[in-house]
């Protein structure tokens, strides 16, 4: 499967402990997202259409109001990547 730069990128980070944290509108709908690293950091290759898609594809999860996860079929597609420390 393709998967672009900022989604893997974003993939990337929630694989190794990131979240995407949420904010709803009165209608419902998702209106503002911050993708945050492990350490705390915000990620700002993740914008609301990267979000939209990884969503669209099942790549991310949130269950019970809590920040959006990968989950399995995520981490499987997300191609491994050196960790610069």
């Amino acid at each position: 499967m393709n998967i672009s730069r900022h989604e893997q990128r974003v993939l990337h980070v929630l694989s190794q402990g990131g979240g995407i944290a949420y904010q709803r509108a009165e209608n419902g709908k998702i209106r503002d997202i911050t993708c945050f690293t492990r350490d705390g950091h915000v990620l700002s290759d993740c914008t609301m259409q990267v979000f939209e898609r990884l969503k669209k594809r099942r790549f991310i999860h949130s269950a019970n109001g809590q920040p959006y996860r990968v989950t399995r079929s995520g981490l499987r597609s997300v191609r491994s990547q050196l960790d610069n420390r």
